[in-house]
């Protein structure tokens, strides 16, 4: 006999449906699996096998065939167990097939009959509602992460028998009362808080415009000059994220496996902060089968690079593309994948191995050395830098920090402003801050008058800029004239983006 079920599968970050054909006919004893399958769907045979005997199903030998379809793509993962099962049964006439009709199964099977969690839950359920498909039966530990999805109904389940007892009671789930996902009740909770920053004002400040614009930002100083310290509390400034953003975010930390069971929703803008020993692939996303990396997990958030030379040159470089596009494009024989990188990049590091140049009290570091360090970070990459602002250490009076700081409440209203200046200039171009500009969109929201045109041509000749970095200046202006509620670019407005460019000429000149 001869019975169709639905599953699921990943591609990248999305869902695509994958159809489980089952036949059961007379011959030798035999279980075979089709499909252009990887190893661990291949193994799913043993799994499946015994996990029918454990639950109590006794079935006559016969000859079972599966295929996976479209045969054309390879299938990776464990999430198409649960569905070969319930076909199994359904052939043997164990399960009526019109209850898996319209329904997608997914996930993995233990050796007892449980149903083990699997990764891209919510990609999966969305995809196949996108398929028009009106229900999935998931992981129990998954059901909270599926529910995220809207106007298709998620059924958790804990184990096979639970599985195969709701499709054999007639409208058996359809009268289970569906679980809503997390919504956006809550204000996301930060550990962290500007107020607990003392000094640094200037640093504060180019935070706040970094943020106002999500703008890439590098700050050089020595030793706990508080650069870390800014970076980790960024996300407190930035808006809250909304509904649309933050399933992005939680689709892409569904298919690393990464999503809470208990809270699957991710309310707070996403911090990354990989150590300097990372791989290049591990950084912007690959392997053989291709999954995202960290400056994806980061979307609309913060990827933080701490001591940015010790980093491979192999992992600097290949942050171009993606810093420029806001995307990851990677290709494999099995097919091309894109992620999202649409995050903002804050970097720290020394100005030399020790911490302390130019402080020649303090620095042991040759000139050569200094340069040698220094050139660890090519400028192709420095140009894609919007801002580079110095950390001066700190003195006594700032450590003691008797004054009252601005809090990250005060800061981000002042933010959120600006964003909403962005978000009514950008509506219906496919943009939502001003980092994202083309040059096209720089020439027609960066107009500027007379006096800022001749001091723009001056600053270029005198520094020497590129094309990308006078760009960068133009924008960065236009977030500073948007936290000054201002519809033009003014003197004072270019001349700050102009002085976050000056440390760069400083220190690689």
């Amino acid at each position: 006999m001869y019975t169709k079920v639905n599953s699921m599968a990943i591609q990248g970050i999305d869902g695509q449906v994958i159809s489980v054909e089952t036949d059961v006919s007379a011959g030798l004893p035999e279980f075979s699996m089709v499909g252009y399958l990887s190893s661990e769907v291949r193994e799913a045979r043993e799994r499946v096998r015994i996990s029918l005997k454990n639950s109590g199903f006794s079935l006559a030998p016969r000859r079972i065939t599966v295929n996976l379809s479209p045969a054309d793509l390879r299938k990776e993962g464990t999430s198409f167990d649960l569905a070969v099962a319930l076909g199994i049964l359904a052939s043997y006439g164990c399960l009526p097939d019109a209850e898996l009709t319209n329904l997608a199964a997914i996930g993995e099977l233990g050796l007892d009959g449980s149903v083990h969690s699997v990764p891209g839950v919510l990609s999966m359920v969305a995809a196949a509602r996108e398929a028009g498909i009106s229900a999935c039966i998931v992981p129990k530990a998954n059901e909270a992460e599926g529910a995220l999805v809207e106007e298709i109904r998620v059924i958790g389940v804990d184990s096979l028998p639970e599985a195969v007892h709701l499709l054999s009671t007639s409208g058996g789930w359809r009268n289970i009362a569906q679980t809503l996902g997390n919504v956006l009740e809550d204000k996301p909770q930060y550990e962290v808080d500007f107020c607990e920053v003392n000094g640094q004002a200037a640093l504060k400040r180019a935070a706040e415009v970094a943020a106002a614009g999500m703008h890439n930002l590098l700050m050089i100083g020595p030793p706990g000059s508080g650069k870390t310290m800014i970076a980790k509390r960024i996300p407190t400034i930035l808006p809250e994220l909304t509904r649309s953003e933050s399933l992005e975010v939680s689709k892409i930390y569904s298919v690393c496996g990464l999503l809470s069971p208990v809270s699957p929703l991710k309310r707070e803008r996403p911090f990354r902060a990989p150590h300097h020993t990372v791989s290049y692939r591990a950084l912007v996303g690959g392997g053989r089968v291709p999954r995202p990396g960290e400056i994806s997990l980061a979307n609309r958030g913060v990827l933080f690079l701490d001591e940015l030379p010790e980093f491979s040159k192999i992992s600097l470089e290949v942050l171009r593309q993606p810093l420029e596009e806001r995307t990851v494009q990677i290709s494999r024989v099995y097919g091309s994948y894109q992620f999202p990188a649409d995050c903002m990049v804050v970097a720290a590091m020394n100005p030399c191995r020790c911490g302390y140049y130019p402080d020649r009290n303090r620095c042991q570091c040759s000139d050569a050395d200094v340069k040698r360090y220094l050139q660890r970070v090519s400028r192709p990459l420095l140009d894609r830098m919007d801002l580079c602002v110095e950390a001066p250490a700190i003195g006594y009076e700032a450590v003691r920090g008797k004054g009252e700081n601005e809090n990250s409440d005060q800061i981000r209203k002042r933010v959120k402003s600006a964003w909403e200046r962005q978000t009514i200039r950008f509506k219906g171009l496919g943009i939502s801050c001003n980092a994202q500009m083309t040059g096209k969109q720089v020439k027609k929201f960066c107009l500027l008058g007379e006096q800022e045109e001749a001091m723009m041509e001056r600053i270029f000749d005198t520094l020497g800029l590129s094309a990308r970095a006078y760009h960068r200046i133009l924008k960065v202006a236009r977030t500073i004239a948007d936290l000054d509620g201002e519809d033009e670019i003014k003197e004072q407005h270019l001349g700050e983006a102009i002085g976050y460019r000056g440390l760069e000429q400083r220190f690689w000149g």
